[in-house]
């Protein structure tokens, strides 16, 4: 089986979160107490053990459990998930479904859909119309039936989804090997100067932002992400790429993508929903604007997935097109770019 450690898309999922102002007449208080006092059904364990965790945070900082709150304070407190059995519930869903055997599924995500249950999203999930969709789902170590890896809400594009344990095994051991293949094709700003890379360098929690992922300036820090790319196509400020992931560490592409200075278009967590190339002038900003309600969302799309079968031993290797808003996104920044 695979390890704990390994699978990182999965355990670094945040299910709530809470935030606090101090008042003017507060006294000094641990940060524990003071959020225990404040969280329905809260306990003091489950606080110190998000503190352990590196999941409290004062004005923005990361704080221990005996962090004293003063007047104006702005503490934050976020919860690994419950457990599972509690929240997965079956919901009527209409799914986009390329492949199904006995043994697996692959699924067309489309944007705006969580994968699973997590973070604040109690219902609505690709996971709740895929518990629909079966009578039955094996687990992952983390409770997650049929899930073998995953991608973003906001980005859309093929996962494989396993429908008995057998097949779970088999497929999670490919991930974990890095025998699987993935590519997405990715709208960042700028432009890529060479026509294919690789990126190869660690990726780790933000110390300053829990919520993204960071290049540690110790390179011994962090684990192990290599994304290689090519560029697809060129743009006056943008350039359209295809990256395929030789790991699949938690949002790799986003993170590696604005360590080299080109952030994925419209990527609010990680800069990219701002102007960062062009002259800003009135029609070039309503351009990008526009451009930002037409796509709003990271422009990232997984397009293609391949892997063995579990039982025949074949080769299975899938495509699927770009869904209408990263299509519309793009056919708008052509049309720019031709009339320059």
């Amino acid at each position: 089986m695979i390890k704990k450690e390994d699978e990182e898309e999965f355990n670094s999922d945040l299910f709530e979160h809470y935030q606090f102002k101090a008042d003017k007449g507060q006294d000094p208080l641990r940060v524990d107490k003071f959020l225990m006092n404040r969280i329905e059904n809260s306990t003091r364990n489950k606080i110190q053990q998000a503190a352990k965790d590196g999941f409290i945070f004062v004005n923005g900082n990361n704080v221990k459990s005996n962090y004293k709150v003063k007047p104006g304070d702005i503490a934050k407190v976020m919860f690994s998930h419950p457990p599972y059995e509690n929240l997965l519930v079956g919901e009527e869903m209409s799914l986009k479904i390329p492949y199904e055997d006995d043994l697996l599924l692959v699924v067309n995500k489309p944007p705006g859909l969580v994968v699973h249950p997590g973070h604040g999203n109690y219902s609505g999930t690709l996971l709740n119309g895929l518990i629909n969709h079966f009578e039955s789902l094996p687990s992952n170590k983390d409770g997650r039936p049929g899930l073998v890896h995953r991608i973003d809400k906001d980005t859309s594009g093929l996962l494989v989804v396993a429908k008995t344990e057998e097949s779970m095994t088999h497929l999670a051991k490919q991930f974990y090997l890095k025998s699987s293949k993935r590519k997405y094709h990715a709208l960042v700003w700028g432009i890529v100067e060479n026509e294919e890379g690789t990126i190869s360098k660690n990726l780790a929690r933000d110390p300053k932002n829990r919520l993204i992922m960071s290049v540690p300036e110790n390179n011994e820090l962090g684990k192990k992400a290599i994304t290689h790319y090519k560029v697809l196509e060129r743009f006056n400020y943008l350039t359209l790429l295809e990256c395929q992931l030789e790991t699949g560490r938690t949002h790799q592409i986003r993170a590696h993508m604005k360590h080299i200075g080109h952030p994925i278009f419209n990527d609010q967590r990680y800069g990219g929903d701002r102007i960062l190339k062009g002259t800003i002038f009135n029609k070039y900003k309503q351009f990008v604007q526009n451009c930002f309600k037409i796509l709003p969302r990271q422009a990232l799309h997984a397009k293609s997935l391949g892997f063995v079968h579990p039982k025949t031993k074949k080769e299975l290797n899938f495509e699927c097109d770009l869904p209408n808003d990263f299509l519309d996104c793009l056919n708008k920044w052509r049309n720019y770019s031709n009339n320059i």
